[in-house]
């Protein structure tokens, strides 16, 4: 059987937490910042976690990371 290979823009994209879960960083931060409230850029600095519903997806093209 052979191995599976880690998606490579994926594993650019997200973090593992200790307790296995997966982080990730919010979408809609990289221009036109005039048009977002002070407290939306600043909540989107922040990163976020990944949902459960894409956890077993997101996990498989990790596979290979630990």
């Amino acid at each position: 059987m052979p191995k599976f290979k880690t998606h490579r823009a994926s594993a650019k994209r997200f973090k593992r937490t200790g307790n296995g879960g997966l982080k990730r960083s919010h979408a809609y931060t990289s221009h036109r910042f005039h048009g977002k409230t002070k407290k939306q850029r600043r909540q989107l600095r922040k990163s976020g976690m990944v949902s459960n519903s894409d956890m077993r997806r997101i996990r498989q093209m990790l596979s290979g990371l630990k």
